[in-house]
């Protein structure tokens, strides 16, 4: 979603809105000069996003706090430029008074002509929206690091907001006129305050170059606990969702057993012929890159091994279960072939970033198949069903908004990991899967595999064009080596080919 082009008109993408969400991933959006067009654009992006998240009570304050704050940094990147044309020095105490004393009038006298050396420069404004770990945050950056007088200035006018009850108090008080009196931050800070919050809500820092401004938010705790009773309470009456297939346990079980030879899982393996088909068809895809076609299951087990074929067995067992299920829509076809392209590049992924570590080689496959799970078994469930789950959340007084955001995928991560605890599929498992959007998250002993899932599903939106390459979690990015949009791109045209011969 991010702009960054002036003078044409943008629209509104709530898709892209939506799937941020769900996600957990930044949306941006940047402005170099800042025209009205951009300004209402902005309010509107901020609007559909807490629209989305069942936030509306904060809206328009929050409209507020935003135009306060991109309009600060816009204005702190035409101060710089006004004082580079003035030839003063912008960190000399002489200077800065005497630059000071004429830039309000100066600027919005040839406001076009300013905004126009902005833009050459490079100046911009970013809007920066992202929902994660049940918190929002809202950040404005431009990149006209802030000097120690303007961080003292915003500061004590920060604690000067401390002295007033209402708006009327602070606006009938005379406060430094110099800087637009500072009182819109005042009034942003009482506006806050409305909403439940403090200061301590706001953050100002300087970081690479930039000036951030921050408000932090913490979701509407009763649409959390809403949204994690509807999923399991879903979880609860999916009666037609069949246990794991009883051949596949049994066969599970005998790879557990430690006194179990190679032969006899081979063996109970190959009496199934539907299974040997489908097991030996997945083994000799291009996935696997094995430098001979493997035409028996005990070749099978002697190359990928008893974790993999293990986790080989899982795949093909949820996969015939949940189109069992009434999977032949075209949204659970769709989910399946994003599903088999995030198996593809987090195995591949997995053996050229994780070549010493054989559990996440073996694991990577079948988590990055079934990270979705949750979704697919929204897709395939029957409409008399979701009147009954609907029906099931009314009398529970889950309100019908949740319900709705149930079904569109929200919370899909924590859903996928109760229909993964239900079959009691392994620990690993369970937490990539309900972890696969929120990596941070997950235990330090899964966090690598659920950072490699994570990052394989993010390539196959960003090969769509869903996702860019600023959405990306940059702790991911470092964890694999991964500096720069250009690499990433690279690593991206590679599997989007490798994969083209599946």
């Amino acid at each position: 979603m991010q702009q960054s082009q002036q003078n044409q008109k943008v629209s509104l993408d709530n898709s892209k809105i939506k799937m941020a969400i769900r996600a957990g991933i930044p949306l941006s959006i940047t402005t170099y000069t800042l025209p009205r067009e951009m300004s209402e654009y902005m309010e509107q992006v901020l609007s559909a996003f807490l629209n989305e998240l069942g936030q509306q009570h904060m809206e328009n304050y929050l409209k507020y706090c935003l135009n306060e704050l991109v309009t600060n940094a816009k204005k702190a990147n035409t101060k710089r430029i006004f004082f580079r044309e003035k030839k003063l020095d912008l960190f000399n105490d002489d200077d800065y008074a005497r630059g000071m004393k004429n830039f309000k009038e100066e600027t919005l006298n040839n406001i076009r002509y300013y905004l126009g050396l902005q833009k050459q420069s490079g100046l911009y404004v970013k809007l920066i929206l992202q929902t994660r770990n049940n918190r929002i945050k809202i950040e404005v950056r431009n990149n006209s690091e802030l000097t120690f007088r303007e961080y003292k200035r915003m500061h004590d006018k920060l604690s000067r907001a401390q002295q007033y009850t209402s708006v009327d108090q602070a606006m009938s008080q005379i406060i430094d006129q110099s800087e637009g009196a500072g009182l819109g931050i005042i009034i942003m800070i009482l506006m806050l305050e409305k909403i439940g919050l403090t200061e301590e809500n706001f953050q100002i820092l300087c970081e690479n170059g930039e000036t951030i401004t921050r408000i932090i938010l913490p979701i509407n705790e009763k649409t959390q606990r809403e949204l994690n009773r509807a999923s399991h309470e879903f979880i609860k009456i999916i009666n037609n969702l069949p246990q794991f297939p009883e051949s596949i346990v049994k066969i599970n079980r005998l790879i557990n057993d430690s006194n179990s030879k190679i032969s006899q899982i081979a063996m109970a393996i190959s009496s199934d012929v539907a299974l040997t088909a489908d097991l030996l068809k997945l083994v000799n895809s291009v996935t696997f890159a094995l430098a001979s076609p493997c035409r028996s299951i005990a070749d099978a087990v002697k190359l990928i091994g008893i974790r993999g074929i293990k986790n080989l067995l899982l795949s093909v067992g949820s996969e015939q279960q949940l189109n069992g299920f009434g999977g032949s829509s075209v949204a659970q076809k769709a989910i399946w072939t994003h599903s088999y392209r995030v198996a593809f590049y987090s195995y591949n992924l997995a053996r050229n970033f994780c070549a010493g570590d054989k559990e996440i080689i073996d694991d990577s496959y079948v988590c990055g198949l079934l990270h979705d799970i949750g979704k697919l078994v929204f897709s395939a469930v029957h409409n008399d069903f979701l009147d009954s789950v609907k029906e099931m959340t009314h009398q529970r007084n889950i309100s019908a908004d949740v319900f709705e955001k149930l079904l569109a995928g929200v919370n899909h991560g924590e859903v996928g990991a109760l229909i993964a605890e239900k079959w009691n599929f392994p620990d690993i498992i369970i937490s990539v899967i309900r972890h696969h959007h929120e990596p941070d998250m997950a235990p330090p002993a899964n966090k690598k595999l659920t950072s490699l899932v994570y990052l394989a599903d993010m390539l196959a939106h960003y090969e769509t064009h869903e996702v860019d390459y600023y959405q990306f979690d940059l702790d991911v990015l470092k964890m694999f080596g991964i500096g720069s949009e250009k690499q990433l791109s690279v690593i991206s045209a590679k599997l989007t080919e490798a994969f083209k011969e599946e």
